[in-house]
């Protein structure tokens, strides 16, 4: 199995804080690798050390067969990279942002096919201190891609992004894997990880905590579907743990929430229980199961939490 990523006992420290703690991780050549994980969770640090803009504390990474030691300058002609905030010349054209960047590669793509593709065409003379939020993200990406690189790296690409413009970078990034190549994505949006990503690890305190298809991991709840209730006063967990089809179950923000087999088996019983106990039932819904959810259910947490 060729790799373009492989990753031993990573680690990384700023001072007392440790960022990334003896991390393990291969991200297979052709893939869409998905890193998931809460802000200050160690994705970006990690991201940085593959990119060769960090030096590890300790540990082994190699990218592209190469590492960073020997091997910088073949690795900087053969990988893109979109930062989380990317700073570009305020005072140049989109025009010569892309063709100042594709001037640095001996071989790479042409300026004007990106930025057709990458919705920029009207903007090519418009200076980049101008550009909205979301054209400077499009253009950090196209400033990734005008190399025509082995390896794409894209640090939450769509930040910012409307959704037309998300859409149209989905399919860029889809079409960039359609030719064999390899992206790292870092993420917070799930619908865009369970689109794009063959494989997804979760990250939390700077270790792997949860590796597999974005299908396995929310497999590895017990129950594709989620049911959330509030009853008042309260029902205990242990009330609801126990239903038919209820694979767990957890109070989350003061919400119940399930995880259930078969929605149609559990939702009478729950009902049937509610009634039972005397209770009244505030809210109820459901839903199909998350990476939101295998995340929260592994760390307490959610995604976007600090």
């Amino acid at each position: 199995m060729d790799l373009a990523i492989r990753i031993q006992k990573l680690t990384k420290r700023y001072g007392d804080v440790t960022a990334v703690d003896g991390l393990d991780l291969e991200v297979r050549a052709g893939e869409c690798f998905g890193l998931l994980g809460p802000n200050g969770a160690g994705k970006t640090t990690t991201c940085e050390i593959l990119e060769g803009l960090t030096p590890p504390t300790s540990g082994e990474v190699e990218v592209l067969g190469r590492t960073w030691r020997t091997g910088a300058a073949q690795l900087r002609a053969r990988i893109g990279v979109a930062l989380q905030e990317t700073r570009l010349s305020e005072r140049l054209t989109v025009g010569e942002t892309l063709a100042l960047f594709r001037s640095f590669y001996s071989e790479g793509r042409a300026v004007d096919d990106l930025m057709d593709e990458l919705q920029l065409q009207e903007k090519r003379d418009a200076w980049v201190g101008k550009l909205s939020g979301g054209q400077r993200q499009r253009l950090a990406v196209a400033c990734a891609l005008v190399g025509d690189p082995e390896l794409l790296f894209l640090d939450e690409p769509t930040t910012g992004l409307d959704p037309q413009s998300r859409r149209a970078l989905w399919s860029q990034i889809e079409a960039f894997k359609a030719q064999g190549k390899t992206v790292l994505l870092t993420t917070h949006y799930m619908d865009e990880a369970e689109r794009l990503c063959a494989r997804v690890a979760v990250v939390d305190h700077g270790r792997v905590i949860a590796l597999d298809t974005p299908a396995g991991l929310i497999r590895s709840l017990g129950g594709a579907h989620v049911v959330e209730l509030s009853t008042a006063p309260p029902l205990e967990v242990s009330a609801l743990q126990a239903l038919p089809s209820v694979k767990s179950a957890r109070v989350q923000l003061g919400v119940m929430v399930l995880s259930v087999e078969e929605p149609h088996v559990a939702l009478p019983a729950l009902l049937d229980r509610v009634r039972a106990r005397g209770v009244s039932l505030t809210q109820l819904s459901t839903r199909t199961a998350t990476l939101e959810d295998v995340f929260v259910s592994l760390t307490g947490r959610h995604l976007r939490d600090a």
